[in-house]
């Protein structure tokens, strides 16, 4: 059996973004169906709006400021909400009281790849955000939640809670944030293959799959490397 082609691809994301959840669902399926490459997924910070406080806002008056009328956000969630039945995924917009801003989220995101992490914890952590966020109505800016995540995911939880508490890598994800920016990146999900080529936005799984074939292939040429 010959071994399979390595593939790194790097997700810039937020998990307070609903296109980013169904990007996540599109990749995990992309990946399933190419089996004959082993692609490892990591999670990159990204805010869509880093000026919310961080206790939160009520969503419904903050969603409202932001898109003008309860009309146009329910055309949004009718768009959004069949979308995400075809991967799996309830949105419950009504369901959701807070806007949080995510700032600690990235940071547990990022615990979640340490070596001290289990392996997997990345993906699982992520998730979890996004189902909790959107699905369960839960506060994911709320830090006893998301040690609480940490758990499940086989982190230490209360050592989560403690750097939490602490201003631990506060800096490192507001810098990756804005090296994504200095890359042009100006919306979410980004899908970053091999950190050469992007795939913007939440696109269909066939494009997904397409694009990893043709790294993978492009890899296993050496043309990558050639940087052709």
């Amino acid at each position: 059996m010959e071994d399979r082609t390595k593939i790194t691809v790097d997700v810039v994301s937020d998990v307070a973004c609903p296109w980013c959840f169904i990007g996540m669902k599109r990749l995990q399926r992309a990946v399933v169906e190419t089996p004959e490459i082993e692609v490892a997924v990591r999670w990159r910070p990204y805010q869509l709006d880093p000026s919310i406080p961080p206790g939160g806002l009520p969503r419904k008056a903050y969603m409202l400021q932001k898109f003008g009328s309860e009309e146009r956000l329910r055309e949004i969630h009718d768009r959004i909400v069949p979308l995400g039945e075809v991967e799996g995924i309830r949105f419950n917009f009504d369901g959701m009281t807070v806007s949080a801003n995510t700032l600690d989220a990235h940071r547990l995101i990022r615990w979640a790849a340490s070596e001290k992490a289990p392996e997997g914890a990345q993906g699982q952590v992520v998730q979890r955000l996004f189902e909790v966020n959107f699905e369960e109505g839960g506060d994911i800016g709320d830090r006893a939640v998301l040690a609480e995540l940490a758990g499940e995911a086989g982190m230490d939880a209360g050592l989560i809670e403690a750097l939490l508490a602490s201003s631990a890598d506060i800096e490192a994800v507001q810098e990756e944030i804005g090296t994504a920016a200095r890359m042009g990146i100006r919306g979410v999900p980004c899908f970053l293959l091999e950190g050469k080529y992007a795939v913007m936005g939440a696109q269909e799984t066939e494009t997904l799959t397409d694009a990893l074939r043709q790294i993978a292939a492009a890899k296993g040429r050496g043309e990558l490397d050639k940087g052709e």
